[in-house]
């Protein structure tokens, strides 16, 4: 292959001399790769500009165990480490799709271009503005796209469970109330005094009203209240009594309230009662219980709305910072569920409202939070309080995770840096909250030791006129 020509023919090129192209050419080497051939993993030391002269390239990270694609370079594509480029070492798996043969120019030769070739110099000076402008805004789509994933999938998890309790409990309740017209002509057969009555009605409604009672018995509080109501069931003439012992204790009905409700009703008579007044337990239970997952599905609707303020504008609002947080907290339930992590709230009512963009804040606290969860380990304590601070609001996110390491503290908010294993980041997240803080005129500081990791959002109360933040971020600055 002609590489010269290739060259010229390059539309990247169409305003660089010959000499110059010549000067490349002279000092590259020229290699081809089959279809399928890793030119680049993660971690590998990046030290060629690489003009693609034939076939494909596709550049896609490992993300949750599975290729993301980010883009594909076509011929006459230009690759690699470019001139004041701060490149070290490759973010993604380069792969060829087709038979490919490229250009390489190694680094060492870029001090010479710079001062010999200008035009030269100039075009990959601007593609590498272009490719980090195009590739940052690639990453960020992704890594937005991988939090939704994320936030769907613990969504999606945290609606299960109340969901299948109201079908459940749909289904139980629909069965359970076809036995209801029995009992009521079996109650109605009776000769019931007003009083018998009264006294039904007032345990029915008493027991209603704390349903919790029997769930704070011990299991052996619960066998020794079973045995005492089966043992008063072959003393009184109770016929199947195992079936209503289960409801029984749930509602936290003793023998002496049974006492008092049967005391004076026939023994043959004191089946029927019981079955009546159990079938009504049964049927508050499960409404109850349906009551309970719809609230639950209700609570994780609204926390959707707040996060994502899905039904207001979206400018800036004056907003109460607790809301964001909570709401933040509910999406992430799941997470915290699956560590067991101890979560501890500490952001007062009375703090006064921000000037911010609330979906924008929405996104800090979810990457704040999300990275302590995944530096701690099982068990682990997450402790979230709000300040005022002169005319700001302080914010402190504490974790007792694993800590930053020394040597990544003072890097953790530049681009594409990133302290987890490769597919798990994209080193986007906290370069994203620091350009959000500072567009709510904020600042971002950062503490960490193993054990102790504190991140202090600091924003202003009012967004106008404000006394002066200092502009450092970790507190080895202070």
């Amino acid at each position: 292959m002609d590489c010269l020509t290739s060259l010229k023919n390059n539309p990247n090129f169409q305003t660089v001399p010959e000499e110059q192209l010549r000067w490349l050419v002279d000092r590259s080497d020229c290699h081809e790769h089959p279809t399928g051939a890793i030119l680049y993993k993660p971690g590998d030391p990046t030290d060629h500009f690489l003009v693609v002269l034939a076939g494909r390239i596709r550049f896609y990270l490992i993300q949750q165990g599975q290729q993301q694609e980010i883009r594909i370079a076509e011929e006459g594509a230009l690759e690699g480490v470019l001139p004041f480029s701060r490149m070290v070492e490759s973010l993604a798996c380069w792969q060829t799709t087709e038979p490919t043969t490229l250009l390489r120019l190694h680094r060492d030769y870029f001090r010479e271009m710079i001062q010999t070739q200008f035009e030269l110099t100039q075009i990959l000076v601007h593609e590498m503005t272009s490719r980090v402008r195009e590739t940052t805004r690639t990453l960020q789509q992704n890594d937005k796209m991988m939090a939704l994933g994320r936030m769907s999938a613990g969504l999606a998890h945290e609606l299960n469970n109340p969901v299948s309790a109201v079908i459940r409990s749909s289904h139980t309740l629909k069965t359970h109330l076809q036995n209801t017209p029995q009992r009521f002509k079996d109650i109605m057969a009776l000769q019931i005094t007003d009083e018998m009555v009264d006294r039904v009605s007032n345990l029915l409604f008493r027991k209603v009203a704390d349903q919790t009672a029997g769930q704070r018995l011990t299991l052996m509080e619960r066998s020794n209240r079973e045995d005492e109501l089966l043992d008063w069931f072959d003393d009184n003439g109770v016929s199947d009594g195992e079936d209503l012992t289960e409801s029984l204790i749930d509602f936290d009905i003793t023998t002496d309230d049974l006492d008092t409700l049967l005391g004076d009703v026939m023994p043959d008579n004191r089946t029927t009662v019981l079955n009546w007044l159990v079938n009504n337990l049964v049927t508050e239970r499960l409404v109850t219980d349906i009551e309970q997952a719809s609230k639950r599905i209700a609570v994780l609707v609204e926390a959707i709305k707040s996060y994502t303020h899905m039904d207001r504008g979206t400018g800036q609002e004056c907003i109460h910072i607790r809301e964001g947080i909570e709401s933040t907290l509910v999406l992430l339930k799941h997470k915290l569920k699956e560590k067991n992590i101890q979560v501890e709230l500490t952001v007062p009512d009375d703090l006064p409202p921000i000037e911010a963009f609330p979906s924008e804040l929405n996104q800090i606290w979810t990457n704040l939070i999300d990275n302590a969860i995944d530096a701690m380990n099982d068990g682990g304590h997450l402790q979230i309080t709000t300040e005022i601070d002169h005319e700001f609001l302080l914010t402190h996110i504490i974790d007792d995770g694993s800590g930053i390491p020394a040597a990544s503290i003072d890097h953790i908010f530049d681009p594409f840096y990133t302290t987890k294993p490769i597919g798990k980041g994209t080193g986007l997240g906290l370069d994203i909250v620091q350009g959000i803080i500072r567009h709510h005129n904020g600042r971002i500081y950062v503490d960490s030791q193993p054990g102790r990791t504190e991140f202090k959002v600091c924003l202003p109360i009012h967004n106008g006129e404000r006394e002066e933040l200092p502009e450092q971020v970790t507190e080895a600055d202070e």
